[in-house]
């Protein structure tokens, strides 16, 4: 007896789809949590932008208009007199006098601090030195100093009645020493110390950029028997070229700031030897018996553009230098 043939359904698959109800709850959810986060990445950044805008932005803004005007700070009334503010200054010999003093303080300082401080992290980034992190350190310490601190204590250390040096030259029987009373000696006495006062923060950025340089190719060249001179030439020397013109570029704008150390040491004597632009306006900002912020924002105003040319220099000739170096 045969039995009749059982008839199956086929099995069919259903079409995979995908489940629009469970993906739309996930994406609203992981989109809320983002806004969430980025409200309170906001919220933390906001002290910043404020202070950032009331303590930056809003004076640089507004010394734009006060150098337009008439104003003593203390009144409401201002009278607008246009560009007459900028004609005092340029025609002042005091301001220029104080331009050149900021440039000699810069060719002092600069040269200084970008090679001083590059011969000095070579010798730093050696393996062989010991004691290389200690000595790191001791010269990276006057830049967590305050500066108008490191101010005052120069001035005492400098003193030429009862300070140290002054009281080591009479018993060394050289007489006493005055480098900061004297006009010849004041600019370039503040100079160094502003050198020794910012010298670990050019040597950080040395040694950041040694550490750029493979150390392949040092081996490299000691095993093709490359001394440490032609090392230093033909591999340390070329990689770090880049870095020498940022590092410059860093320096030289930082050397227009050097107002608390100055202020605090000479401020701008003897017989303003010492007084660069940024004394000059807080001379006539604040230091005058009757203050002239539109004369004082002129002068702002027009030392801003002196540093935005300086750096304009710099950035024309560093574009001279790569274009020579490709064609060489």
């Amino acid at each position: 007896m045969t039995g009749s043939p059982v008839l199956t359904r086929p099995s069919v698959d259903p079409p995979a789809h995908p489940r629009p109800a469970e993906g739309a709850a996930r994406r609203p959810g992981r989109t809320a949590r983002l806004r969430r986060r980025n409200l309170w990445i906001y919220a933390f950044l906001l002290p910043t932008f404020v202070l950032y805008g009331m303590y930056t932005l809003y004076p640089m803004i507004a010394s734009y208009w006060y150098s337009l005007v008439e104003w003593n700070g203390f009144t409401a009334d201002q009278r607008f007199v246009g560009i007459e503010n900028y004609r005092a200054v340029l025609a002042d010999p005091m301001f220029w006098s104080a331009v050149r003093i900021t440039l000699v303080f810069m060719l002092i300082v600069a040269p200084l601090r970008v090679f001083g401080a590059f011969f000095l992290a070579i010798l730093l980034n050696s393996p062989k030195l010991p004691f290389s992190a200690f000595f790191r350190t001791m010269y990276f310490l006057p830049v967590v100093t305050t500066t108008a601190i490191v101010g005052v204590v120069m001035r005492f250390v400098l003193d030429p009645a009862s300070g140290p040096l002054s009281v080591l030259a009479q018993l060394l029987g050289l007489g006493s020493i005055d480098l900061l009373g004297s006009s010849s000696t004041a600019l370039a006495t503040a100079a160094l110390v502003y050198v020794w006062k910012f010298f670990g923060i050019t040597l950080i950025y040395w040694l950041a950029a040694l550490q750029t340089v493979p150390r392949d190719l040092y081996e490299a060249a000691r095993i093709d028997g490359a001394g440490a001179v032609q090392t230093f030439r033909h591999i340390t020397l070329p990689l770090l070229i880049p870095f020498l013109l940022i590092i410059t570029v860093l320096t030289v704008e930082d050397c227009f700031h050097a107002f608390d150390l100055m202020q605090t040491m000479t401020a701008g004597g003897p017989f303003f030897s010492t007084e660069i632009i940024e004394i000059y306006i807080y001379r006539y900002a604040f230091a005058a018996t009757i203050p002239q912020l539109g004369f004082a924002s002129a002068a702002a105003v027009l030392f801003g553009l002196l540093v935005l040319v300086v750096v304009g220099i710099q950035l024309w000739v560093t574009v001279i230098a790569r274009r020579s170096g490709v064609r060489a």
